[in-house]
Order: C-alpha cells, then sequence, then structure tokens
C-alpha cells in the first residue's frame, strides 16, 4: 500500500513538472511574438509605440530578460566553480565535450541578450522620439 503511494506522488510530480515545462513553451512563443511586432513597427512605423511594443509590456519583458540573463550566467559560473574544485575531483568524472558546448552556448546567448537589452535601451529613445 505504501509502495502505490509513492508511485501515485511521484507520477503526479512527474506530470506537474511536465506541465510546467509546456508553459514555459508556450510563454516562449508569446515572447516571438513580441519580438516580430516589435520588429515590425520599428521596421516601419514612425509613431510613439503602442501595443506590444509600448513601455508597460516592454519594461517589464527586458527586466525578465535582463534577470534570467544574470541568473542564467551565475548558475553557469557557479556549476563550473564546483566543478573544479579540488574536494569534487576525486568523486566526479569530466564533463563531456557536448555538456561543456551546452555551457558555452548558455553563456553565449546570455551574453548576446545583455548586448542586445542595453540596444535596445540605447535606441529606443531615439527611433521613437522619446525624451
Amino acid at each position: 500500500m505504501k509502495k502505490s503511494w509513492i508511485v501515485l506522488w511521484g507520477s503526479f510530480v512527474f506530470a506537474l513538472l511536465q506541465s510546467v515545462c509546456t508553459a514555459v513553451i508556450a510563454i516562449s512563443g508569446i515572447r516571438v511574438v513580441i519580438g516580430f511586432s516589435a520588429l515590425a513597427a520599428a521596421a516601419g512605423l514612425h509613431v510613439p509605440a503602442r501595443g506590444f511594443h509600448g513601455d508597460h509590456i516592454r519594461i517589464p519583458m527586458m527586466l525578465l530578460a535582463l534577470a534570467g540573463a544574470l541568473i542564467n550566467l551565475y548558475v553557469v559560473w557557479r556549476v563550473r566553480r564546483l566543478r573544479h574544485r579540488p574536494a569534487s575531483q576525486w568523486r566526479q568524472t569530466p564533463a563531456s565535450a557536448a555538456k561543456l558546448r551546452s555551457e558555452n552556448l548558455q553563456i553565449g546567448l546570455s551574453l548576446l541578450t545583455l548586448v542586445l537589452l542595453a540596444a535596445e535601451s540605447m535606441t529606443h529613445p531615439m527611433i521613437h522620439r522619446v525624451p
């Protein structure tokens, strides 16, 4: 009887994690729509920003992107720091090439996000003629 409850709750936890993953993918699609609308607005319209590109959506999204990039950089730095400690060398196998490539890609994408955020914050007032 006890084991069946463990299986039940384990299944529930994994189903919950899967639904969180689905939510993240859906939110990612919304970010693409916001990005395309910002691109369309920047490409041909010389009117003040409205809709998806308005400050009420643009600034919180930029703050979330900034927080995500900084957290991602911190986590990768922390993993690499812990991996290279002398105390962990005896119990850990070396990281695979695929894992190192994945970490380097995460670092690159986080740095690209920071550069794009800086570019957006500098160019937005110029393009939309906002003081």
